[in-house]
């Protein structure tokens, strides 16, 4: 699990055509992210296609993906907060580069501050 901001689980989310059950480990690329404020608060959802489907591996970058699917994560993601009586705004969609430096500071950030205090 990577961490982010003051230490908030970094949220991944992953395309696919294959029903996983919950809590399944996959392969997975990432291929952008979902930049978003949840309360105020910045929140990122790096965006990511399972590595071992084949209808959504060729994809390389958030946008290769069809328009209507990026309206789809930025409503799912609206409207499943408003159900939790939260505010949301989902500002923009980034490269994969992006989703990339996410994750490295999610590790540097987990190694330098979480990490030492497990030991």
């Amino acid at each position: 699990m990577f961490f982010v901001g003051r230490y908030a689980p970094l949220d991944i989310l992953v395309i696919s055509s294959i029903d996983l059950p919950q809590l399944t480990l996959i392969d997975a690329k990432p291929i952008g992210v979902m930049r978003m404020k949840d309360q105020g608060e910045a929140d990122d959802k790096i965006i990511a296609v399972a590595l071992n489907d084949m209808s959504v591996n060729h994809i390389h970058d958030i946008h290769q993906l069809p328009p209507h699917t990026i309206k789809e994560l930025q409503r799912f993601f609206e409207d499943y907060k408003k159900l939790e009586k939260k505010e949301v705004v989902v500002e923009h969609f980034l490269h994969k580069e992006k989703a990339h430096n996410i994750i490295k500071e999610s590790i540097e950030m987990y190694n330098r501050d979480i990490l030492p205090g497990l030991k």
